[in-house]
């Protein structure tokens, strides 16, 4: 599987470790009067339908960033990529 690398280009996915779901990137806020009960949904709950996600992977063997790749789980395809760190700074797009 060649993942879009948003700066380097299509690499290949045993250059990279998978995280998990893109809303990593939506930590709870820690002071909130709700936060046990948010950071338990936050580091517990999962939901994984089929279809198109947004997923975190990091460039181990690479440059060593963080990217969100936007990818059908069902049939693999790739959407498209871009900095997580891009993603952080435009909260909600997650």
């Amino acid at each position: 599987m060649l993942i879009p690398h948003p700066l380097l280009g299509p690499r290949d996915a045993g250059e990279f470790t998978y995280l998990g779901d893109a809303t990593l990137l939506d930590r709870p806020d820690w002071q909130s009067e709700t936060a046990p009960q948010e950071f338990y949904d936050y580091v517990y709950t999962r939901e994984n339908p089929p279809g198109v996600h947004r997923e975190l992977w990091y460039h181990e063997y690479g440059d060593r960033s963080w990217i969100v790749v936007t990818r059908n789980v069902s049939t693999h395809e790739i959407l498209g990529a871009e900095l997580a760190q891009d993603v952080a700074k435009n909260k909600g797009t997650v």
